[in-house]
């Protein structure tokens, strides 16, 4: 590897995909590793809920190997940030100098990883900042991707939002204030076709669960200005792969 590979921090859904899609159209930089954070107690991405074989099967067809973080449920600060800095610097030893997130407006947090990544020599990518998000949600249908929501925060939606494909009818049925691409913690999507990927991924949709947290923020890992996600309850619709 050569310092100007990169490792994409990769969640699974909509905004990182096309984050990373824009990536691979410019040719630079080179993405040498998918990153992701997971709960090592259930076998699922950190808050999104998805299983680990369905995270495993898109590294596959994208064709970029996978690297898991993982994390207790429920992480405090401290935790997080030593775990994930760990790996990072174990990448930085392979030559890898770059990050690249799929953000988009979150000042905080793009300075927080900002901050903790020049620490340890790392630069940071952001393909998709400051660009118009509505814009954003109709590129992804445009292309061809295809994702289904597999979270949602009960404070901005109600259930009827779980499990449902990322259409223009899904758009316009956001209630007012609801950020299209769910940049504020609104929502979160699995991502299971389009031009990233060899072929679609052969799934089916499981039940629809709830679950409540109670945390604050000082004990939770993580940063940016949308509300606090430990203080709510979330409508989960698990995906199961066949």
């Amino acid at each position: 590897m050569s310092g100007s590979d990169a490792v994409f921090n990769w969640s699974g859904g909509k905004d990182s995909a096309l984050a990373l899609h824009k990536i691979i159209l410019d040719g630079a930089p080179q993405i040498a590793r998918l990153l992701t954070t997971v709960n090592e107690s259930v076998g699922r991405v950190s808050m999104h809920g998805v299983r680990t074989e369905l995270l495993e099967r898109q590294a596959e067809l994208i064709g970029i190997p996978l690297v898991q973080v993982k994390l207790p449920e429920m992480p405090d600060m401290l935790t997080y940030e030593e775990v994930m800095m760990e790996q990072l610097l174990k990448l930085t030893e392979e030559g890898i100098r770059t990050a690249v997130f799929g953000d988009i407006f979150l000042d905080d947090l793009r300075k927080y990883r900002e901050e903790k990544l020049s620490a340890i020599g790392m630069n940071c990518l952001f393909p998709l900042w400051k660009s118009p998000t509505t814009t954003l949600v109709e590129e992804f249908i445009d292309l061809g991707f295809k994702a289904i929501t597999v979270c949602v925060d009960e404070r901005r939606l109600d259930r009827s939002f779980v499990g449902r494909l990322i259409d223009r009818s899904f758009i316009a049925d956001l209630p007012p204030g609801v950020d299209p691409c769910g940049e504020n913690g609104e929502y979160h999507s699995f991502v299971y076709d389009g031009p990233i990927f060899k072929e679609p991924i052969r799934l089916k949709k499981g039940e629809i669960v709830y679950r409540k947290y109670s945390k604050p923020r000082s004990e939770s890992g993580g940063g940016g200005s949308s509300p606090d996600p430990f203080d709510t309850g979330f409508w989960y619709c698990d995906l199961l792969p066949y």
